[in-house]
Order: structure tokens, then sequence, then C-alpha cells
């Protein structure tokens, strides 16, 4: 059992790392497009690169802990939520964190989280088969309506501010 707990922890730290390096190559190649916009590679971004691969160990840590406590609501609150909450916890003790990761350009970031949940989905189509066809029209119309509620409350800010 132990050698199975170690090579989840393998695998977690290196998709971790994989992740991490996924974010560094996407903001060299918008640095590389558009150096007068993009943000530069510089050590703050090592350091927010590790501070953000720290966070999130903390995070899965926090998740595995608790799903030892008999408190069915913490054991089901999603690995996101601990995360979250770590890393609103480490900025708020060590502030020089935040300009550490603010030197981390977040488009790559989201270009990287993006691409995994993607993968994540497509490595599920057999079970979004089983689900049926249905689902292709409750995703439009839960698609159309976010979009519309979005414009609609852009409409209602753009009104309050005389634009």
């Amino acid at each position: 059992m132990e050698t199975n707990k170690m090579n989840e922890w393998i695998k977690t730290v290196l998709i971790l790392l994989m992740s991490l390096s996924l974010i560094l190559l996407a903001q060299f190649v918008k640095f590389l497009k558009n150096p007068e916009k993009a943000l530069p590679i510089t050590g703050q971004t090592f350091l927010g690169l590790f501070i953000l691969g720290l966070i999130t160990i903390i995070g899965i840590l926090i998740q595995k802990l608790v799903q030892k406590l008999p408190v069915k609501a913490l054991r089901d609150f999603p690995i996101l939520g601990w995360v979250s909450m770590a890393s609103l916890v480490f900025c708020s003790i060590f502030p020089f964190a935040i300009k550490a990761i603010h030197a981390v350009d977040f488009l790559a970031i989201t270009t990287t989280i993006l691409t995994f949940a993607g993968l994540s989905i497509a490595d599920r189509l057999g079970d979004l088969r089983k689900v049926s066809w249905k689902i292709v029209i409750v995703g439009m119309f839960v698609f159309t309506g976010t979009y519309f509620g979005s414009a609609l409350i852009a409409q209602i800010g753009f009104f309050l501010t005389g634009r």
C-alpha cells in the first residue's frame, strides 16, 4: 500500500513540474512574440513559479489529511478549494509572495490550465457517450445563457458608469 501512495505522490509532483514548465514555456513564447507587452522571464518569475508549486503541494497535502477526518463535508470539499485557501493564507502571511507570483504571466497560467482541462475531458469521452446526446443541448443552453448573462451584466455596468 505504501508503494501505491509513493507512486501517486511521484505522479502528482511530476504533473506539477510539467505544469510549471509549460507555464514557463508559454510565458517565454509570449515574450518572444511580443516583447513590448509580455512579461520577461526573470528570477522573480522562477520564484513565483516555485511559490505556486509550493502552494499547490500544501493544498494537496491538506486535502489528503482531511480525507481521514469523519466530517463528510470536509472530505467532499474540492482540492481546488484547499489550494485556493492555502494560497490566501500563504499570501497573507508572506506579502513578498504576491510580488513574485505577479512576475508570472496570467495568460501563461490559464493556457496551461485549459490544456489540462481539455486533456482530462478527452480522457473521459467514453463517459460522455454514455450520458447521451442530450448533454449537447444542455451545454448549448448553458453556454448561451452564460454569454447573454455576462453581456447583460456588462451592459448594466456600462449603463451605471455612463458609457
